[in-house]
Order: C-alpha cells, then sequence, then structure tokens
C-alpha cells in the first residue's frame, strides 16, 4: 500500500481537499544521463492545476512537454523537486508505488488506444478495475455506465477492429474514467482521428470537465485542439516560456453544427 507523506493527523474535509491543487510541481528538474552527459529535459518547472482545470500542454519537440506528462502521469519520476498528485507526494515514490498511484489516480487516454485486440470494449473497459482488484459485478456495472457516458452502450461487445476510430478513442476514455482518477491525462488524443471526429472527441472532454468536473489535461501540438481547453502552458527548453487561459474557448457542440456529419458505421466500413 501506498503511505502518503502529507500530515493526516487532521483530515481534511471534501470540500477543503477541493481547495487544494490537484497537480502541484515545485521546481521540477528531469534529467537524462548518457554516460557522463547529462540531458536537462525540464528546468525548475513550477505550476499548480486546480480541481475540475482543463489544460493542454504545447510545445515543439524536445520542450519538455513529453517529460512533464511523463512524470504527471507517474511514469517517470522527477530528479529534483516536489510533485503532489491529489495531495500525494510522489516525488520520491519507488517503481511499485508509482505503479499503484497510475492505476487509482490517473486516467490515461493515447494517441494509439492501447485497447487489448481480442477482448470486447466493454472488457477493455474492465482492466484497470481488475488491476484495482475491484469485483467482478461492480468492474461490469462500472464499465457499462463509462461506455453510457461515452455514448457507446450498443457496442460494449465489439471487438476493436470491430470499431472505428473514433469509438475506439471513445473506449479509451470510458476506460480511462472507471476508476474515479483525480486526473485525466491525454496524450495527442486527436492525432489518429479526423477532424470531425477530433472535435466530437474534445466535446466528450468538455462535457466531463463541466459536468462532472474531471480535471483534464491532454497534451497536442494542434493548436486549434488547444483552443477547446481552459488553460495552456507552452513550453520552451525544459520550460514553461508561456501560461494562459483561453480568452476565446471553442465550444465543441457548436462547432460540430457547421461540420458534415460522419457516421462512425460508415468510417468503420471503409476501415474493412
Amino acid at each position: 500500500m501506498i503511505e502518503s507523506t502529507v500530515d493526516t493527523t487532521q483530515p481534511k474535509s471534501p470540500s477543503e481537499l477541493l481547495k487544494d491543487p490537484v497537480i502541484r510541481l515545485d521546481h521540477v528538474h528531469k534529467t537524462y544521463y548518457m554516460g557522463d552527459f547529462g540531458v536537462h529535459a525540464l528546468r525548475g518547472v513550477s505550476v499548480d492545476v486546480e480541481h475540475a482545470e482543463f489544460v493542454a500542454i504545447m510545445g515543439p519537440s524536445g520542450s519538455g512537454k513529453s517529460t512533464m506528462m511523463n512524470i504527471i502521469g507517474c511514469l517517470d519520476s522527477a530528479s529534483k523537486g516536489t510533485y503532489l498528485l491529489d495531495g500525494l507526494d510522489v516525488s520520491t515514490t519507488s517503481r511499485a508505488e508509482l505503479a499503484d498511484i497510475r492505476n487509482q489516480k490517473v486516467g490515461f487516454v493515447f494517441q494509439s488506444f492501447n485497447l487489448v485486440s481480442r477482448t470486447s470494449a466493454i472488457e477493455n473497459v474492465e482492466l484497470p478495475m481488475i488491476y484495482a482488484g475491484v469485483g467482478s459485478k461492480e468492474r461490469r456495472r462500472r464499465a457499462e455506465e463509462a461506455l453510457e457516458v461515452v455514448h457507446l452502450s450498443d457496442k460494449m461487445k465489439n471487438l476493436p477492429n470491430q470499431l472505428s476510430g473514433g469509438q475506439q478513442q471513445r473506449v479509451a476514455i470510458a476506460r480511462a474514467l472507471v476508476n474515479n482518477p483525480a486526473i485525466i491525462l491525454a496524450d495527442e488524443p486527436t492525432g489518429a482521428l479526423d477532424s470531425r471526429t477530433s472535435v466530437e472527441l474534445m466535446s466528450v472532454f468538455q462535457k466531463l470537465n463541466e459536468e462532472r468536473n474531471m480535471t483534464i489535461i491532454i497534451v497536442t501540438h494542434e493548436p486549434d485542439i488547444a483552443e477547446y481547453s481552459k488553460r495552456v502552458l507552452l513550453f520552451g527548453d525544459g520550460k514553461i516560456r508561456k501560461d494562459y487561459p483561453v480568452e476565446s474557448r471553442r465550444r465543441a457542440e457548436e462547432t460540430l453544427k457547421n461540420m458534415p456529419i460522419i457516421d462512425d458505421d460508415d468510417e468503420e466500413d471503409d476501415e474493412e
């Protein structure tokens, strides 16, 4: 079991916990070594992300955004500095502890979907709960609920190769939801999707953020996709060069009204 280093002598109420940032990085550095040569990927990054924020991380290749994503998602650890995730200090945790934190605190959505090919949609969604030790009946209930949230109740028994790209990504989102994570972390989630399906995906993220108060962080190269978020962190040379709110935020539902409709089943037929 993971033990938090946060003082628990006076437990905080749920309302007090929401006042704390869900993510807090304090002077975080990351250096990769090749022999005696060190590459500084992050150079003293400090940032807070509040509960129910929707943040886009941007920057050119080599800017540090992928390293930032890996540390936030507990796929890697900082060389120096402090990282608090949902009040838990994960800066100095072991690999085994990081694996537990990933499963409990972070819901991942990847560009390549990362679905198990010979496993149905609902079974893919159940996987994180198996690792968390959730019982079979509760797993099925939560998986069905998550697939309903992303409007795939009628595709529960389909295998990934029977689903369109957009449908596969929605299964991935449902899988990310089931353990009620502190954050949803999406790495280039629209990179393998067409323009309309990308906006449909952003509509799902906006609804999760606004209707369920989920904290969403996306990593993207696409400025138009970042405009659906509420805040942008722009990386360069291992530092946050700009941190600004999205003032003219795009609404995915409004954008979709002016885009041609692509039927998921037609797309599925084309892929076959």
